[in-house]
């Protein structure tokens, strides 16, 4: 077991700074803490990879007893399928929409890919059917339901069975069931939504195979759906600061942090370390701040520009020194992982491996 002060060392040393570095027992502890809460609520886990974007730790998921795992866009089902997991369940829970996604979905289905995908309009159901037509075979597909997110999803249970008919009638898709990911007050709604949804597409003869609910923030909500049949969750893996503020998380469930180097003390009470906005972003997530700095909570990182990350210390009485290595719990850790290329693996303050985040900048 090494220290603290010479895992710093070893990573400025071998790799500089910024670096973003995961602590192995941490991630592992998160997958089966969260896999035990989706047991206990009788719902199959289908993480969201989009934090991760690394077939190795979907894997990971996958052996914990996830029984499928979720991606946003094609590019990363295309980096799973190809990274191993060929024989998991993927749902994509997003509009694909035009000929060149279409191709691509069919080129995944006619290799054998167990697919299903999302839509909430008609123009998203003609590149899934083209894409059924393409590979030879149907294409499962759920319907996405807003129920107080205001993001995407239809907004009525009406609009749904009308999707829902739609889907039915069309001999390259087949009906897959309902994606909701509520807020985590609007779970009444939701039940309302999914009820008056279920009813209607029984007079169609359908049954949603998969109701499927969502977010790190509804970890405390998983289960209260009747009918729900998977929860789909992605930042738990390595948790931030927003799952913090969410009360699903304690700053001991943070896998990740962001290994920075205090490159300027210009001012009694500022400072600069030289993780700027294309590492720790400008995802505020409605905290103060742009994230915590472990070994001096007290001070704020209250700006960015590109390389530099502007430190108020005006809190802090034992303020850093030029040269101190320091680690920061980013706000949102997802959009911290698609700005760089490897994640280093730690056990024990010791380096035990580096992975390279595959998925990283696939965003079509």
């Amino acid at each position: 077991m090494g220290s603290l002060a010479q895992l710093k060392q070893q990573i400025a040393r071998e790799f500089g700074t910024p670096a973003v570095v995961i602590d192995l027992d941490r991630v592992e502890a998160n997958i089966n803490r969260v896999q035990a809460l989706c047991d206990k609520a009788g719902v199959a886990n289908r993480p969201h990879i989009k934090t991760h974007k690394i077939p190795a730790l979907a894997a990971l998921q996958i052996a914990a007893g996830a029984r499928g795992i979720t991606c946003q866009k094609i590019g990363e089902a295309e980096i799973m399928f190809d990274g191993g997991l060929e024989q998991t369940s993927i749902l994509i829970s997003y509009n694909l929409i035009g000929e060149a996604r279409a191709a691509r979905l069919a080129a995944l289905l006619r290799r054998g890919a167990d697919m299903a995908v999302c839509a909430d309009n008609p123009v998203t159901l003609e590149t899934y059917a083209s894409a059924g037509q393409l590979a030879g075979r149907r294409v499962p597909v759920v319907i996405e339901c807003d129920t107080g997110r205001k993001r995407a999803g239809v907004e009525t249970a009406r609009e749904a069975v009308q999707l829902a008919k739609a889907i039915k009638d069309n001999d390259h898709l087949s009906f897959g069931g309902f994606l909701f990911y509520p807020t985590e007050q609007s779970w009444p709604e939701t039940q309302k939504f999914h009820d008056e949804a279920v009813a209607g597409i029984r007079d169609l003869g359908l049954v949603p195979a998969i109701v499927s609910t969502g977010g790190s923030p509804n970890l405390v909500n998983m289960g209260k759906l009747r009918g729900a049949t998977e929860h789909r969750a992605g930042t738990y893996i390595f948790n931030d600061r927003m799952q913090m503020a969410a009360g699903v998380a304690t700053l001991d469930d943070c896998a990740l942090a962001v290994f920075a180097t205090v490159v300027s003390r210009a001012g009694a009470e500022r400072g600069i370390v030289d993780a700027g906005s294309k590492t720790l972003t400008s995802d505020v997530g409605g905290l103060d701040g742009h994230g915590l700095i472990l070994e001096h909570p007290q001070a704020r990182i209250k700006g960015f520009a590109e390389e530099h990350g502007f430190l108020d210390l005006a809190g802090v009485n034992d303020k850093p020194s030029v040269g101190d290595v320091v680690r920061i719990v980013p706000n949102h850790v997802c959009v911290v992982v698609n700005m760089v290329a490897q994640l280093i693996a730690v056990r024990n303050n010791e380096i035990v491996g580096v992975m390279p985040v595959a998925a990283r900048g696939k965003l079509v």
